[in-house]
């Protein structure tokens, strides 16, 4: 599990906190609107690195994972294990879906981050009917299908079907489909007191398997100067950096035996969840909600594939390609593969209470989650051609044997089972002090409380449950695991102000701070000590100017945000070697920034959203002992935090040709990112570009047609597997250097289809 830019609309949501952070009690109608908010969606689900899952909206830190949110409480509790996009997608189910400001996320679920809000459809008197069908030029089909209606006066229902079909940019050879997720949706609603209450009860299954980070690698030529070019005969995007046959040994971390066994075949998952969801509102306006839900994932399952050093093979090597007595020579590539295997369960709960009095706005909420893990990971390595569809080759060990595989959990195999409870009372209040000055403000308490069990164990060649290990006072030691406990508080609390100068031009400013301790998941590795256990600290402060009028609305801020105590393990290695060591990190981020957003609309028809941030990401007190002889050890204190990038900007035109013509465009730059620790390697900035089109026939057939990355980029992301360590010095000799690394999306041509009945 491992870790993975800053305020994106963090600006738009203001000036006026009351639009964005407090949910007011609406009115009862006879019917419950469940029509998705135009625009709600900010674009979110236009990924340029995942087609089937929201992208990050990144704050400026590294992401703790993808916080999306169903009906007030988690998609999935952590997507640590079991994946986000196993069990969610933006999909017909969904009558709602939005965007939460870190300030008010960091209030109702205690983690400071653009999250995804999204509410399912409960029904309505009338029956209605949606079919939605995807497909791209690369043969994805996808077909994603919502009826509901109501029975008598007082029940609506409401059932989903989705079924995703995407065999991605190229084949994988092992399996047929890059993606084949599956998921069902079935819901009542009893409508009582004249409306004015509702209670729901929602069944979901979902079943997913996914390739992930398998396919989404690929090598290519570092050019020395932040540019990358395909390798011949290496297309990045539509060539397969995956095996071939797909079969493979590992020994399994859990006993210690040796298994085999097919890449397709460790990636299933699977999860059952029932919904209650209770809305009552008084004759008093209190309106009280409670939303609870169980979710079982018996099988949350995925395989992780990375890098090291790419090389030239030489006879004196000893790697053999299948069925050949000479040896190989040419390009070889150390490759590391992680089985993850897990099974989750949870139970959530948050209810509350929100009344509108005067000029306050009142909110009053409970949560309580819980979260069962039983997870456990192992790992292996081999050596693969630098090819389309590479080769992993036999290698000649010193007594005259031949084998595919080796080091087998010696890299960062992991385990945790247990479980954690967060328990939490929160409250807001949005404040219209006078018509000109408003405050928002709240706070959140938590108790928290983590019984797991770890392996506090080094890992080495051989590493599993029951093995002995001699510490250096020779005395040998069982392999087992070791239970932790802990009970701590968090807490959380923001306030914001906004005071308008005069009817157009006016100030904001904001401070939020969120604190938590180590969670379950950082524990499935060697975990940290008990003098590395400490407190994890985020504040945000932000303030700037706001400017409204007819035809703009725009906001520019300064905002600070900084992470204390992150943690993070790293596989580091070697450079210029296929040498590898894992290393458990805790150290300190901080980034300072200015923030430009507009909304803009100068005449009918045309809108324009653009958005400027600049950022200097810095890491703190970050120190690696270097685990090889000869290797210096790493000081990355003010070195800029890898994969995040300085400057971002966004524009994103559109314009009505006729009230039922559309198109769009949506520019994304990055800027400069480095590629390593040590800021040796970076990329250059690039664009990720998006089109597209919509047509709404008549009332019942709407067309589109959208073109992923239309510049054509073959850019790479990401980070540069096996350069973790490279010094500055030694980026000279990385010119026209081949690599391994993520890549963009491909060009992509897609088209759908959406009957409403």
């Amino acid at each position: 599990m491992k870790v993975k830019l800053f305020f994106y609309v963090m600006l738009t949501a203001l000036p006026f906190a009351s639009s964005a952070t407090v949910n007011h009690p609406v009115e009862v109608k006879d019917t419950i609107s469940t029509k998705k908010s135009e625009g709600s969606e900010r674009n979110v689900m236009l990924n340029a690195s995942d087609a089937n899952k929201p992208r990050e909206i990144q704050i400026g830190l590294p992401s703790e994972d993808v916080n999306v949110y169903e009906n007030g409480l988690p998609a999935v509790y952590s997507s640590a294990v079991h994946k986000l996009a196993a069990h969610w997608r933006s999909d017909a189910s969904l009558g709602e879906v939005g965007l939460m400001n870190p300030s008010e996320s960091a209030i109702t679920t205690g983690n400071i981050a653009y999250s995804v809000n999204s509410f399912s459809k409960l029904g309505q008197k009338e029956f209605k009917g949606v079919l939605n069908y995807h497909t791209n030029h690369f043969g994805w089909q996808n077909v994603d299908m919502n009826v509901s209606g109501g029975i008598g006066e007082r029940w609506l229902y409401t059932a989903s079907i989705y079924q995703n079909f995407d065999p991605g940019s190229f084949a994988p050879k092992f399996e047929n489909f890059s993606d084949r997720t599956q998921l069902y949706h079935a819901g009542l609603t009893r409508l009582f007191n004249n409306n004015r209450g509702k209670f729901s009860v929602f069944y979901k299954f979902s079943k997913s398997d996914a390739l992930g980070s398998m396919i989404n690698a690929a090598p290519f030529i570092y050019v020395g100067d932040g540019s990358v070019k395909e390798i011949p005969g290496f297309k990045l995007g539509t060539s397969s950096y995956a095996p071939e046959g797909g079969r493979f040994q590992y020994m399994d971390v859990m006993d210690g035996k040796m298994k085999s066994g097919r890449f397709g075949d460790f990636t299933g998952n699977k999860a059952h969840e029932v919904a209650l969801l209770f809305d009552y509102t008084f004759r008093n306006r209190l309106n009280w909600t409670v939303n609870a839900k169980y979710m079982n994932a018996p099988e949350a399952n995925y395989v992780d594939f990375g890098g090291s050093n790419i090389s030239e093979a030489t006879a004196a090597d000893g790697l053999f390609a299948d069925g050949s007595s000479d040896a190989y020579t040419g390009l070889v590539e150390g490759r590391r593969t992680w089985l993850h295997f897990g099974k989750v369960q949870n139970a959530l709960l948050t209810s509350e209470l929100k009344k509108k009095v005067g000029n306050h706005d009142w909110r009053l909420g409970l949560n309580e989650w819980y979260y069962h893990l039983d997870y456990h990971s192992s790992s292996f390595q081999w050596t693969g051609t630098i090819t389309e569809y590479p080769q992993i080759l036999n290698r000649q060990e010193t007594d005259g044997s031949t084998s595919k595989f080796r080091g087998f959990n010696e890299l960062s195999p992991e385990y945790t089972k247990g479980y954690e409870n967060k328990l939490a009372a929160y409250f807001t209040d949005n404040w219209q002090i006078t018509p000109k000055f408003n405050v928002y403000y709240g706070a959140r308490l938590e108790y928290y409380r983590m019984a797991a069990d770890q392996i506090p164990f080094g890992r080495y060649d051989g590493f599993h449950i029951g093995d002995t290990h001699a510490y250096t006072d020779n005395i040998p030691e069982k392999i087992e695991p070791h239970k932790v406990v802990k009970d701590k508080l968090n807490y959380a609390a923001t306030a914001q102000f906004t005071y308008k100068i005069t009817r157009n031009f006016g100030l904001t400013a904001d401070g939020t701070v969120a604190t938590r301790f180590p969670r379950i998941n950082e524990y499935a590795g060697t975990g940290p000590t008990e003098e590395q256990y400490k407190r994890v600290t985020i504040p945000l402060i932000r303030g700037g100017l706001f400017y409204n009028n007819d035809w703009i609305n725009l906001t520019s801020m300064i905002t600070y945000i900084s992470k204390s105590n992150n943690i993070d393990q790293q596989n580091v290695t070697k450079p210029g070697t296929a040498q590898s060591k894992t290393t458990l990190l805790i150290y300190n981020i901080k980034t300072l920034g200015w923030t430009t957003s507009a909304e803009i609309n100068p005449f009918k028809g045309f809108h324009l959203h653009a958005l400027f941030t600049y950022q200097k990401p810095t890491y703190n007190n970050y120190f690696i002992k270097s685990p090889f002889e000869g290797v210096d050890d790493l000081n990355a204190n003010g070195n800029i935090v890898k994969e995040i990038p300085q400057i971002l900007a966004e524009i994103d035109p559109s314009y009505n040709i006729t009230p039922d013509l559309r198109v769009w465009l949506s520019f994304r730059y990055f800027g400069k990112t480095y590629a390593n620790l040590t800021n040796a390697l970076y990329f250059n900035g690039r664009w990720e570009t998006f089109g597209g089109v919509n047509w709404k026939v008549n009332k019942h057939l709407s067309l589109g047609a959208t073109v992923v990355n239309f510049l054509n980029q073959k850019g790479a992301s990401g980070t540069i597997n096996g350069a973790e360590l490279l010094s500055k010095e030694e980026a000279g000799n990385f010119k026209d250097h081949y690599m391994s690394g993520n890549y963009l999306r491909p060009f992509t041509l897609e088209f759908s289809a959406s009957l409403s009945f």
